[in-house]
């Protein structure tokens, strides 16, 4: 697979989304562009602007920034994922398997620019990453037959532009160059091929283009109102495919000890995202602000290969399902004095998954955020913030074969059905500088 040049650069942003119940947001949807908003369970970021880091979830909101700011950080993620549960062979056999702690701690990195040229006009350079995920279960884990591991890992470079019609509105909008790689894979557990045996795995990489756009209304000296939309993005993942599942379409190939590579290609539509949000100035001290986000995740219907070699070009890799998804946050800020502003914000974030469509390597399922922050500013010029969150994911059933999912079927012929449960909790700190010219 040939690998973009800046792609390790998003590595630790990629990996901080390890599986859905470790995932920050939604499907394999990364929220942490910023300390300075993980601190309030990033609620109210489209409407809220205090460093350059704003343009990210809202680029009308760079209008709200004098002059020239440069904005970095990190954040730590670390989370703890489990899965427990019983196999049942296609003889009737029973047994206990499980998979502990298979989501890595990983650092998730930003860097921001925001630059204004005049009283109307406001430039900006933001890189992050919206789309992260890595799962990689135990080899001894018997429900690999419906898949031993998956990952997406992207980069964006987005460079936005805003407007000040006047003192209440003001727009913004910028391109996005995604840099992107991922990986499927499934292995047998037993049945009909030995144990360990590659039944599917797919990588590649890509890059494509969206867009993002957005608005923000002043109604008063106290309250303002923020929105933004991103657009989905196609990726089109070019590399190469191997394994049982594809061998059996290459005639003249052994199935079982031949693990040939095809060349091929696999469709990924990163999904489009909007968020409205409020910030509300209630006295010289407190403010509250809130958001709603919602993200298309049934654009997310299946993962499917093609790999024009074989006599069947099309292959199911992994039948998904999902559905749309909607986030709901509120938070408070707190001006200690002038110096020190201290933060708080709880999110509650649905499932882009029903529950009969849940799988094991992508197990979505609700989470509730608990967030602190604080900011500190050390001078005039620069202002230090950081963050910490932890986040509480809804015990969820997972069962596969899913009835009437044909992908399912055939992979309980390598190990046989598998039913149990995944739980999981994270927790994230982060830190972050602004230094204003």
């Amino acid at each position: 697979m040939n690998k973009n040049k800046l792609l390790p650069l998003a590595i630790a942003a990629a990996l901080g989304s390890l599986s859905s119940t470790s995932a920050m947001a939604a499907g394999f949807q990364l929220a942490e562009y910023s300390a300075t908003g993980l601190g309030r369970a990033y609620a109210g970021e489209a409407a809220m602007a205090d460093n350059a880091a704003a343009q990210f979830r809202n680029p009308a909101m760079l209008t709200y920034l004098p002059g020239t700011q440069v904005s970095t950080g990190m954040i730590y993620v670390d989370p703890n994922v489990d899965v427990d549960g019983t196999t049942t062979s296609l003889t009737g056999k029973e047994t206990a398997t499980s998979s502990h702690d298979f989501a890595d701690a990983a650092v998730v990195p930003n860097f921001y620019v925001s630059h204004q040229v005049n009283d109307q006009v406001f430039l900006g350079l933001a890189l992050s990453s919206n789309f992260g995920m890595h799962t990689k279960l135990d080899d001894n884990f018997k429900g690999t037959q419906f898949g031993n591991e998956a990952s997406v890992m992207t980069m964006e470079i987005n460079p936005n532009v805003a407007y000040r019609i006047n003192d209440q509105f003001s727009i913004g909008g910028g391109v996005r160059f995604v840099m992107g790689e991922g990986s499927i894979g499934a292995k047998s557990s037993g049945g009909f091929a030995p144990k360990g045996t590659t039944l599917k795995f797919m990588e590649g990489d890509d890059t494509s283009w969206g867009w993002q756009a957005g608005a923000a209304w002043q109604i008063n000296d106290t309250n303002r109102i923020g929105f933004n939309y991103r657009s989905e993005v196609e990726l089109n993942l070019e590399g190469h495919a191997e394994g049982l599942a594809f061998n059996l379409y290459n005639g003249g190939t052994s199935p079982l000890t031949d693990m040939v590579q095809y060349a091929g290609s696999m469709g990924l539509t990163l999904p489009a995202t909007a968020e409205l949000a409020s910030f509300h100035q209630l006295t010289d001290k407190v403010a509250v602000h809130a958001s709603v986000n919602w993200t298309d995740w049934s654009t997310f219907e299946k993962l499917e290969a093609n790999i024009p070699s074989l006599s069947v070009p099309s292959q199911i890799v992994k039948q998904e399902n999902w559905k749309d998804n909607y986030r709901f946050a509120v938070g408070a800020t707190y001006q200690l004095n002038d110096k020190t502003q201290l933060r708080s914000g709880v999110a509650y974030d649905m499932a882009a998954v029903d529950d009969a469509n849940r799988t094991i390597t992508i197990p979505e399922t609700d989470r509730l955020w608990l967030s602190l922050g604080a900011g500190y500013a050390w001078s005039q010029n620069l202002t230090l913030d950081a963050g910490f969150t932890y986040i509480f994911a809804k015990d969820a059933d997972v069962v596969e074969p899913r009835p009437g999912i044909a992908s399912d079927a055939s992979g309980a012929a390598f190990g046989g059905k598998f039913e149990g449960q995944t739980t999981g909790s994270v927790w994230l700190a982060g830190v972050q500088a602004t230094y204003r010219f």
